[in-house]
């Protein structure tokens, strides 16, 4: 929900070019947070069946049980997730006319699969990533148009760059950002900045998405450089992570290496720098840490600044799908990657749960 008293135009960078994305509402001054802890759990991708091809490919309840096994944790102020694909109930992909067999990966979820997101409690999707448009600009269409039917915020696409909306007296801004077409550019760091300038003026609370980084068990480190993947430049995630809070961001979550990586806390702000593969049904390979994704309950001060996180781990096969793993792989992942790659990092971890050192 947009609320103000003026019109301002919004400049964002896609594919290399800069855009006028249009005009949108101003307010005088962001509003005061009332609350004092606040809630975001957040998780990675989610695509609960795709019908293109072959109806085989839907799971056998019509994706009503996709998330019986961990719904009781899906309660926030915020519950985010990556839609990974497009709500579309017919079409043919033009990503994949040259591809013969299933080569090629292109994902339309039957448009009824939309409630199915509303239903387990998400309020918030980032729409930034490499399979949203695959069915074109019909599927990107009949998306945001399902997203709006069911009030669920989202944001990412050029023609839906950020959202602001409230809950609770608390305003919360939020924009998402990947490597690929008609989505806002992660490579353009210098727009990314822009844009979130311009929503802290008017948020309480500001969320940024990305989709970057290399995929699968190969990439679960956090380089500090770009990261080239089937010669796409997929982005520089930590660089990208630390401008957007130099911005006034004051949460980053990460998702697109279909593994897990690493966490780390800058200037008091939160990053996960990848979420995994959440409830990803079908043609996704669960093999080793593909399998394993975390499940993160993140408490914020009414300042943005993190406090501590609850990690519920979770794994995915084909036979089981979507349950909660209780040997703690995903915790165990995230504290290993982070004492990798983080070295000297004031975390603590203990108990499923992510807090800051005491002094």
């Amino acid at each position: 929900m947009l609320l103000g008293v003026a019109t301002a135009l919004i400049f964002i960078s896609c594919a290399g070019s800069t855009n006028v994305i249009g005009q949108v509402a101003e307010t005088d001054t962001p509003s005061v947070a009332r609350k004092d802890t606040i809630s975001i759990v957040a998780v990675g991708d989610i695509m609960l069946g795709s019908a293109y091809r072959s109806a085989a490919d839907l799971p056998p309840d019509d994706a009503a049980g996709s998330f019986k096994h961990v719904k009781s944790y899906l309660k926030g102020d915020v519950v985010f997730g990556n839609l990974e694909g497009c709500f579309l109930n017919k079409g043919r992909s033009t990503k994949c006319k040259d591809t013969v067999g299933n080569s090629c990966f292109a994902f339309r979820m039957p448009e009824h699969y939309a409630a199915v997101y509303k239903n387990a409690g998400f309020n918030l999707l980032s729409t930034a990533n490499n399979h949203v448009g695959d069915f074109g600009f019909a599927g990107r269409k009949r998306s945001s148009e399902l997203l709006d039917s069911l009030q669920i915020n989202y944001a990412g696409l050029t023609s839906h760059p950020y959202t602001i909306f409230e809950k609770d007296s608390v305003k919360y801004g939020f924009c998402a950002f990947s490597p690929n077409d008609f989505t806002l550019s992660i490579t353009s760091i210098d727009s990314a900045k822009q844009l979130v300038s311009f929503l802290k003026q008017r948020a309480d609370i500001v969320i940024v998405s990305f989709h970057g980084g290399g995929e699968g068990a190969t990439f679960e480190h956090v380089p500090r450089a770009h990261e080239i993947f089937y010669k796409e430049d997929r982005g520089d995630v930590y660089a990208f992570s630390h401008a957007v809070i130099d911005a006034g961001a004051d949460l980053v979550l990460g998702h697109g290496p279909h593994v897990t990586r690493a966490v780390e806390v800058y200037k008091n702000k939160f990053i996960a720098y990848s979420l995994g593969n959440f409830c990803t049904y079908g043609q996704f390979n669960l093999n080793g840490p593909n399998g394993y994704a975390p499940l993160l309950n993140i408490k914020l001060n009414k300042r943005g600044d993190f406090l501590y996180a609850d990690v519920v781990s979770t794994r995915q096969t084909k036979l089981s799908r979507l349950t909660v793993d209780h040997n703690h792989t995903a915790f165990k992942k995230i504290v290993s990657l982070t004492d990798s790659d983080f070295v000297g990092h004031r975390l603590s971890f203990a108990n499923q749960q992510i807090k800051m050192k005491k002094d």
